[in-house]
């Protein structure tokens, strides 16, 4: 059985923000897409990407908000140097061919003035699927910058993508 969580903490700061619509860049120095997988319910792995860069356009009058982030694949990161090059190969995130990872919003639930889900496309080794964020967030408004984190609600996503649908019995939660 392989569940997995991936999760997306992030700090961005002001490009420029007007009484209505505000825009971020992601701070590669302080975003950091993290995930864990439950390895046969036996032990769980840790990892994240440290390459991320990406924009976030957040609009709370409209409750609107858009969010594009690519991952660069190479920068996966575990603690076991065997095991990241082994996720950096074909059978895993293939970086040669697939070099980044990415995620672009098609929308977003509010409650109140806060977004609480994002939806959006999720691209991983050429493969292209929706899932739903749950975010939380944080705001220090004095000096414009803004954490949010966000972790996946979706199904999980096989290995590699291609193999099947998350129903399948390679990819049960």
């Amino acid at each position: 059985m392989l569940r997995s969580t991936l999760t997306l903490a992030a700090s961005v700061l002001a490009l420029s923000a007007n009484a209505a619509e505000e825009q971020y860049n992601l701070d590669p120095a302080h975003t950091y897409p993290h995930f864990a997988v439950s390895h046969v319910g036996f032990s769980t792995m840790y990892g994240r990407f440290d390459a991320t860069t990406g924009t976030l356009t957040m609009d709370r009058a409209a409750k609107t908000l858009s969010v594009s982030v690519e991952i660069e694949a190479k920068s996966i990161g575990t603690g076991h140097a065997k095991r990241d090059d082994h996720l950096r190969s074909p059978d895993f995130f293939n970086v040669a061919e697939h070099p980044t990872l990415t995620f672009k919003s098609t929308g977003s639930r509010w409650e109140g003035d806060r977004p609480v889900e994002i939806s959006g496309d999720l691209t991983l080794v050429g493969v292209t699927r929706p899932v739903t964020l749950a975010a939380s967030q944080h705001f220090l408004t004095s000096s414009k910058v803004l954490s949010t984190s966000a972790s996946s609600g979706s199904p999980p996503m096989c290995f590699p993508p291609r193999i099947g649908p998350a129903t399948s019995t390679r990819c049960s939660s």
